[in-house]
């Protein structure tokens, strides 16, 4: 499937098939997706944590209660969910071991050019931090690029998938003790087949036309 029928065919499930499992080699495919989705100066502040059993969603859908119960059955009923994460900070030990892959990698064609990104990298942080104020916002910015990728990815895959902001963040960061390790939960996204009750599969995709979203100069 090309790229543009993936995004033009691609829609958010609102119940699954709980009786379905996607095989691990496509949800693989999924991480992958994930980890090579782009992030500003490859900062990659992300952290996903995977429920793929039973108990696994069980505790995720503990933050699905009260005026989110209508995220609920999204969560137990689909084959895996994954809780996007972002880091609370930039700090030093995350700026090292971004640098220290990039180098095994093979990023670096001598010492000039591992010291210019390292440089510029944390002049990034430091802009964030300390001129406009909004480093959080920032990194969050960045593990929203990666939802993008995955959910035009599963289309590709021909796999469904529900991203929800709809769920009590501090009791699934409680949950998962995501504090602790400096991050917090951003985002759900849900990843199954399509059941008979998702109304939305029907439906024709709806989207502004090209002359309102565009300006071409």
């Amino acid at each position: 499937m090309d790229i543009l029928s993936a995004a033009k065919k691609r829609h958010t499930a609102k119940a699954y098939d709980a009786e379905r499992r996607i095989p691990e080699e496509v949800m693989q495919k999924v991480y992958d997706l994930l980890r090579n989705s782009p992030s500003s100066v490859n900062s990659q502040p992300w952290h996903f944590v995977v429920a793929n059993t039973p108990e696994g969603k069980a505790r995720i859908a503990k933050a699905a209660a009260g005026g989110y119960s209508y995220n609920q059955s999204k969560i137990l009923d689909a084959s895996h969910v994954i809780v996007l994460c972002a880091r609370i900070d930039m700090d030093e030990e995350h700026l090292n071991r971004l640098l220290e892959q990039e180098g095994r990698d093979g990023r670096f064609r001598d010492a000039a050019a591992r010291a210019g990104q390292d440089a510029g990298r944390r002049g990034y942080v430091r802009q964030h931090r300390y001129g406009s104020k909004d480093v959080a916002q920032w990194l969050e910015k960045q593990v929203y690029l990666a939802l993008g990728t995955a959910l035009l990815g599963a289309s590709t895959l021909e796999i469904n998938a529900t991203p929800m902001e709809g769920f009590d963040q501090k009791i699934l960061d409680a949950e998962l003790g995501l504090n602790e390790k400096g991050l917090s939960s951003l985002v759900l996204a849900s990843f199954g087949y399509s059941s008979d009750a998702d109304f939305n599969a029907g439906l024709p995709k709806s989207r502004l036309t090209q002359e309102q979203v565009f300006t071409f100069l």
